[in-house]
This record gives C-alpha cells, sequence and structure tokens, in this order.
C-alpha cells in the first residue's frame, strides 16, 4: 500500500470536511456556468468528460446543465465529498487519490480545478501523467497561476499551496499538446464570484 502524502491525508481529515460545508451555493454554481460555457465555446463536441477532484460536485453540476448529454465521471479523495456528489446521481465518481486512479478508458475532457495547488510538488508529474492518459482530446486546467513555483500559506497552514505555471510543465512535457485558449476568473468580478484562478485549455494534435 502507497503511504499518502502530508497533502492527501490533510484533505482526508477535518479540514477537507470543513472545505465540503464552507464552499457551496447557487453564487458558485453561477460562477462555475460562466467559466465553463467560455472553455466549452472554445472546444469541439464533448460528450465524455472526467474532473479529477470532483469535491461536493460544484464543477460537475455546472457542466451538467452545459452539457446534459455528457458522460460525466470524476475522482475523489475526500470522503465526505465523494458522498456529498454521488447523491447527487449525475457522474460516476471513483473515491481514492488521483494518483492512485486507474485509468481505464479516455474521456474527451479530462478536468482539473483547483487541486494541483494542493499537490506535493514532487508528485505533480504524475497528475499530468494521469491527466494526459485520461484526455481523449482536451485537457483544462483551471488553478493559481505563477510563472515561477511558489509556496504560500494557506487558511495558516504550510506545504498545503504551491503556484506554478502548470499548463506551461505540461505543454514543456508532453510534445503533441498545444494551447488551444486561456483566461482568468477574478475575485472582484462584480457578476460571477471569482477566485483568481486562471484557466488553461490544451489540445491533442
Amino acid at each position: 500500500m502507497r503511504t499518502p502524502s502530508e497533502q492527501e491525508a490533510f484533505w482526508q481529515g477535518d479540514f477537507g470536511d470543513d472545505y465540503v460545508e464552507r464552499n457551496h451555493g447557487p453564487a458558485l454554481l453561477a460562477s462555475n456556468l460562466a467559466l465553463f460555457a467560455k472553455v466549452l465555446g472554445r472546444t469541439g463536441k464533448v460528450e465524455s468528460l472526467i474532473e479529477f477532484g470532483t469535491n461536493r460536485g460544484l464543477n460537475l453540476q455546472a457542466l451538467r446543465q452545459l452539457l446534459p448529454h455528457c458522460q460525466l465521471s470524476g475522482v475523489e479523495l475526500n470522503a465526505k465529498a465523494h458522498a456529498e456528489v454521488s447523491q447527487l446521481g449525475i457522474a460516476d465518481v471513483w473515491h481514492g487519490s488521483l494518483f492512485d486512479y486507474p485509468v481505464s478508458k479516455q474521456s474527451d475532457l479530462a478536468l482539473i480545478k483547483g487541486v494541483l495547488i494542493h499537490l506535493a510538488p514532487e508528485l505533480l508529474p504524475i497528475a499530468y501523467g494521469k491527466l494526459y492518459e485520461a484526455s481523449r482530446r482536451y485537457i483544462l486546467l483551471v488553478e493559481y497561476y505563477n510563472p515561477s513555483p511558489v509556496e504560500i500559506s494557506y487558511r495558516g497552514h504550510e506545504g498545503k499551496l504551491f503556484k506554478r505555471d502548470f499548463a506551461g510543465e505540461m505543454l514543456d512535457r508532453y510534445p503533441d499538446l498545444a494551447l488551444v485558449d486561456y483566461g482568468f476568473s477574478y475575485r472582484r468580478d462584480p457578476v460571477f464570484l471569482g477566485t483568481d484562478c486562471t484557466w488553461f485549455l490544451l489540445e491533442k494534435r
């Protein structure tokens, strides 16, 4: 059995449970709808999608509205979050770490949002590999961006949040990936609640 990383144990525990309780509501759903509508306007037809780190399913709920006939699936580490997203009945969500997820099929789009920033930096190549293997065509990264790797304190905790150029690292690692588009979600947007995240849409070519 693989020993969970410090970060995985952190999100499996009380902090992860509190995150599930803290992050919900119609404003977040509306923000997700606005974000994903922009992204999907730059893709071709998406008939299947997998999200790594579904949490309670806010992203999947927005995607279900935008893609009513899309086959949705996901991966979630935290037991409380997995129970919440499973109750929605909109996606087949695997319970466990993305590092252990057995990629057995590809989806048109592989998504990760606000998860790479919380992973141990030395394990990022494994995460990139899972995203790449799970994608038939598109990969969408929505994360905090910084041109060079940097760690910042996260709600009083150290070693739990890292910013870097995740998309750039994937582009360097996989020569057949190309950048389709990118954008920014601002926390002071007067209409849609943002979290200062930058999104990058990559395509296998």
